[in-house]
């Protein structure tokens, strides 16, 4: 099984709550489709200068404030609610082996 591992850090400048930083995923998450949009033709407008692979840096950049939030909010539930995140990711990739959407 193949896997795309990315470590991202602790934000120990932070002291981030379970709200706050599900705020800040939906506001992450909103930035990525914008970006996605604007830069890609979806939204009506119709930015020139960019190359493809500078539109794809763009939305990779967008991706990554969004996957560095989910990696904060998982701290916050291991902290502050001692969810045990190791378990929670076991039974996920279970789930998508259920459902068909990886094998082994």
């Amino acid at each position: 099984m193949e896997h795309k591992v990315i470590a991202l850090p602790r934000l120990n400048q932070l002291q981030p709550s379970m709200e706050s930083t599900a705020l800040k995923l939906m506001e992450e998450t909103g930035e990525l489709a914008q970006v996605i949009g604007k830069y890609r033709g979806l939204s009506g407008e119709h930015i020139e200068g960019y190359s493809q692979d500078e539109i794809m840096y763009m939305i990779s950049k967008e991706l990554l404030d969004v996957a560095q939030t989910a990696v904060s909010m998982m701290y916050v539930l291991e902290e502050q609610y001692q969810v045990d995140i190791g378990k929670a990711l076991e039974e996920h990739i279970q789930k998508l082996i259920d459902k068909g959407y990886l094998s082994y």
